[in-house]
């Protein structure tokens, strides 16, 4: 759509450059054109916010990277949807900019858009609560208005004097929107007696790289001293088959490789060894036994240990519950061999796994009521 015809109609600007917070995006986007269909909405985001109407200068599946390294690997195109971002929003004057999560760009973003004179909504916090502090001077003089999605955020930010609003968390909605897919483990010949053994390795290619292999010696491994386990390998939507070629070509032990809606796989699952983000999240609202890990290089890796200071846990999960209910391992510490006798302790103790699932049921009274996403249009109704 050409910047003549968008000067008649009110523009929003969204960035949303992960996967997770592609699909809140999504969400959001499908609601906006049932109550404001005459609004155009432009930015970062993802295929199926393309299919809704949405304008992408930039691509979620691209941009999506973690890491020092992986971040440098991509500079170019990276900085190429900043500046072009910030040309679009200079010519079409958005009524707002929305930014979700993606701190290092979106606080740099959020800090260029308000000296343009848009106002900045950031959904989705980053995590200054657990590690980088120091970034709440930032969000203070840029953000006019922070979306939370967990309560005790919304605490913090007040502390700090940060206009705040408790939204709740949207994987509530997208679990009220789960049809129990009751016909997917006998579609993929997993009988009732046997155990699913899940395995997620991220939504990133860098995640991929760093956690895929380990995953799969691991299951291999399990394999061997566990008749009854089957082990599925659950594709993120991000992903394509493809990008799998490499780490699979030699794999010499039956998988199954799975991509449906990241809810409805995870349902079917009995144990799951998952990479840490969001992914946890939606494995504990499923009440799934799990096993985190994360891997990344060297460097970035012992950056982020200087960095992480007031937090004892890198888990989503155990975060929420304020204590280590599932097993965790960052780097070094996630070795074939620790993760291989985490899993195992869960296969060897069923009453091991249903004390788990006892205590996950706490994590969705720690989120709210569901109703995130229109909680989230009604705000930005006000400043349309």
């Amino acid at each position: 759509m050409s910047v003549s015809n968008e000067e008649n109609k009110k523009n929003i600007l969204i960035v949303a450059a992960e996967a997770s917070s592609a699909l809140y995006a999504q969400r959001l986007l499908e609601e906006l054109k049932k109550q404001y269909p005459s609004v155009h909405s432009f930015g970062v985001g993802s295929q199926a916010m393309e299919a809704l109407g949405f304008e992408r200068i930039g691509c979620s599946e691209k941009m999506a990277v973690v890491g020092l390294q992986e971040v440098l690997a991509h500079w170019s195109e990276i900085s190429s949807v900043f500046k072009q971002l910030l040309s679009e929003a200079q010519k079409r004057k958005p009524q707002f900019a929305l930014l979700l999560d993606y701190p290092d760009f979106n606080l740099r973003l959020a800090k260029k858009l308000k000296a343009q004179g848009i106002r900045v909504i950031y959904y989705i916090s980053p995590q200054v609560w657990a590690w980088r502090s120091s970034r709440i001077h930032q969000i203070k003089k840029f953000v006019d208005l922070m979306l939370v999605v967990f309560p005790f955020e919304e605490a913090f930010y007040k502390k700090h004097g940060v206009p705040v609003r408790f939204v709740g968390h949207p994987l509530l909605d997208e679990l009220e929107r789960l049809k129990r897919p009751e016909n997917l483990r006998e579609r993929f010949g997993i009988q009732k007696e046997e155990v699913l053994l899940a395995l997620m390795p991220g939504s990133r290619k860098s995640e991929i790289k760093h956690h895929l292999s380990v995953q799969l010696e691991v299951a291999k491994r399990l394999l061997r001293r566990n008749q009854n386990l089957k082990i599925a390998l659950l594709l993120a939507p991000s992903l394509s088959k493809e990008d799998l070629n490499p780490y699979l070509k030699n794999l010499d032990f039956p998988l199954i490789v799975m991509q449906e809606e990241p809810l409805k796989m995870v349902s079917v699952a009995d144990i799951v060894l998952t990479a840490s983000g969001t992914a946890t999240l939606i494995v504990g609202l499923l009440e799934k036994p799990m096993v985190i890990m994360y891997k990344m290089n060297r460097l970035t890796a012992y950056l982020i240990r200087r960095l992480v200071r007031s937090t004892p846990f890198f888990g989503m999960i155990n975060l929420i519950l304020g204590k280590e209910v599932v097993p965790e391992f960052f780097q070094e510490q996630a070795s074939v061999e620790n993760l291989e006798q985490a899993i195992q302790s869960y296969l060897n103790d069923p009453q091991k796994r249903k004390q788990t699932q006892e205590q996950l049921k706490l994590v969705k009274e720690r989120l709210g009521h569901r109703g995130a996403t229109q909680r989230v249009l009604d705000i930005i109704g006000e400043y349309l």
